[in-house]
């Protein structure tokens, strides 16, 4: 049994590791131990200390991924700094509550079935990260399986599970870590064969593990390095333009005609340069293009004289009583008319609604600028030349099915256009962009991204990153991506393990308290 002290010690190395397992502080070798101290910690601890000991590894966790969210609420919502971190810390304290569940259920499941039953700690996470997905509109950042996306062999896997998958494999071997350093129970030393089923017991897992990670490993980078789909489908070149317009100045009426012909002018260097559908970011027009025909109309000439689309980012109003706002992605087609439309379907809370309103009146400031947005409804596609794409407005591509089910409705090309000027100089960027990687492996797509001040760029059906900007850089990026049809186990089936693990859970826990 740990001393209280060593526990806690433990826990907090945990949430260290985890931290630094994401861009742009970590590596993402940390997140194959980041759970192990915590699971030695939490292995011989109480259930009411289980819970705490996860509750502190989570509260690490989010304050060292999720702190920039303090600066945009300050610098951005107009929030006094004390209320800002007020608010984003009530935030790491709900999130931090999924942690210290996995801590807490998995306790329960060993003090029922023995520390071999410890090996279910990988199914109780990808649970807990289910949960955090979905629950209160959920907020899915740094996923565990996310550490990973630029680790191609294995982030390969959630061509076949989703950032689930991965999310599996990472924790199995902390798991395993955990068990071969704690050894086993007492029970199960008495066991047939005394210390040598202890010692079988203590290693066999680490030895399965350690093949099926050799195993995905192997499979992953041959299939990485095939790359059979980049030589299938219709070509496609790409412009994408990165404005790079501070937050502050991006709705300065004074500012407001030098940002947009920034933008035409850009537009017109990436059509020189071949580019076939050129890419604006998110809400990039420092107008509504609805409601502003002049302007509308030099984009509408613009997409006309070279016969080239354009898809670019602009807030839309539905007329009615009360009137609602969207944040929407519209698609001028090679002939200046609009072949589309997309509206958002996950909001950003505290960003573009306030959740529980009546409640949290003082966070009211943060919406005032950009008004109360309403949610969209469908997942649109938008027709481009015979070809259906899709788009995700920023922080909506960390929502695995949300990009699944564009890609089951028959989206060849994923695109994303993001703002990610509210992030300034932090890790947000680095992570926003990671985790739009893994959609593309997921579904076996090229993805495409235009961020306002980046990183902008083309990751290929592998999550090979062709493109890339820099970031705080204006900057005009063509290259090439492919209008795919394949389609992968994950795209055709979903999320089916990380619910088949939420279920297993359910079912461990209730049948845990039968076991003496």
């Amino acid at each position: 049994m740990l001393t209280s002290r060593a526990d806690l010690t433990l826990a907090t190395v945990s949430g260290v590791l985890l931290v630094l397992s994401f861009p742009k502080f970590g590596h993402p070798a940390f997140s194959w131990i980041a759970l192990t101290p915590l699971l030695m910690a939490v292995s011989g601890a109480t259930l009411r200390r289980a819970f705490l000991l996860g509750l502190t590894t989570g509260l690490i966790y989010f304050t060292g991924t999720l702190y920039w969210i303090t600066h945009v609420m300050a610098v951005y919502g107009g929030l006094q700094t004390w209320v800002a971190i007020a608010i984003n810390a009530a935030l790491i304290a709900y999130l931090a509550l999924f942690p210290a569940l996995f801590a807490l259920l998995t306790r329960r499941i060993v003090m029922g079935y023995g520390r071999l039953a410890l090996m279910s700690a990988p199914v109780v996470w990808v649970a807990t990260e289910l949960g955090r997905t979905y629950l209160f509109s959920g907020f899915p950042w740094v996923l565990l399986g996310y550490s990973q996306a630029a680790v191609l062999p294995i982030a390969q896997l959630a061509s076949l599970f989703g950032v689930y998958g991965v999310s599996m494999l990472v924790a199995a071997v902390s798991t395993v870590l955990a068990m071969a350093v704690a050894g086993p129970t007492d029970r199960l030393r008495q066991g047939a064969g005394g210390q040598e089923a202890g010692h079988s017991v203590r290693y066999a897992p680490a030895v399965v593990v350690l093949v099926i990670v050799l195993g995905v490993a192997i499979w992953g980078g041959r299939r990485a390095a095939a790359s059979e789909w980049t030589h299938t489908g219709e070509r496609i070149r790409v412009g994408m333009i990165q404005g790079n317009v501070d937050q502050a100045q991006k709705w300065d009426v004074t500012r407001a005609s030098t940002i947009f012909q920034d933008y035409l002018r850009m537009t017109r260097q990436a059509i020189r340069e071949g580019a076939e559908l050129v890419l604006w970011p998110e809400s990039s027009t420092p107008f509504l293009f609805e409601e502003n025909p002049a302007e509308a109309a030099q984009v509408r000439a613009l997409a006309q004289q070279a016969r080239v689309p354009i898809l670019f980012g602009s807030d839309q109003i539905e007329r009615g009583r009360p009137d609602k706002y969207f944040n929407s992605a519209f698609l001028l087609r090679a002939d200046g008319t609009i072949g589309g439309v997309y509206r958002k379907m996950h909001l950003v809370p505290f960003g573009e609604y306030v959740p529980m309103q009546r409640l949290l009146f003082f966070a009211a400031p943060l919406t005032e600028q950009s008004g109360t947005f309403s949610a969209g409804l469908n997942p649109e596609l938008l027709p481009l030349n015979g070809h259906p794409i899709s788009v995700a407005i920023c922080y909506e591509v960390v929502y695995p099915d949300l990009v699944r089910q564009f890609v089951a409705g028959g989206s060849e090309l994923l695109t994303t256009i993001t703002n990610d000027a509210w992030f300034g100089q932090t890790s947000a960027p680095s992570q926003h962009f990671q985790q739009a990687s893994m959609r593309a492996i997921e579904n076996g797509r090229y993805l495409v991204r235009s961020a306002n001040t980046g990183i902008s760029g083309i990751v290929d059906p592998y999550g090979r990153v062709v493109e890339q900007t820099a970031i705080f850089q204006p900057a005009v990026l063509v290259g090439e991506a492919r209008y795919l049809r394949t389609s992968t186990f994950y795209s055709r089936h979903g999320d089916i393990l990380a619910y088949a693990s939420a279920f297993a859970t359910a079912a461990l826990v209730v049948l845990a308290r039968r076991v003496k």
